[in-house]
């Protein structure tokens, strides 16, 4: 009887220790839930940017204003009887420590 306890408690522990520790444990399992939400967050980050990135393309596409505009923004260009004034701030000058 003493015998069949000891087998029995030794059986325990090992389907414990897989369950707790070893592969494909819950600790494993808790990690890899942790790691599919981080990249479910990264998707819909990058869904939202993909989006945004279709919507310009699009724009591009249909439209002279959105072209215009970004000659405009990014390559410095006007358009012809145009004037370009560019404002250039100075910073302010620092107080003189004595």
């Amino acid at each position: 009887m003493k015998l069949l306890i000891i087998v029995l408690t030794a059986l325990l522990l090992v389907l414990q220790y897989d369950l707790w520790i070893g592969e494909g444990s819950l600790s494993a399992l808790w990690q890899i839930q942790r790691d599919i939400s981080v990249q479910r967050m990264e998707n819909k980050k990058l869904q939202t940017r993909n989006d945004t990135l279709a919507a310009e393309v699009d724009d591009l596409k249909r439209g002279n204003d959105a072209i215009e505009e970004r000659a405009r923004s990014e390559l410095g260009m006007i358009k012809q009887n145009e004037t370009f004034v560019q404002v250039v701030e100075t910073p302010p000058k620092a107080a003189n420590p004595k």
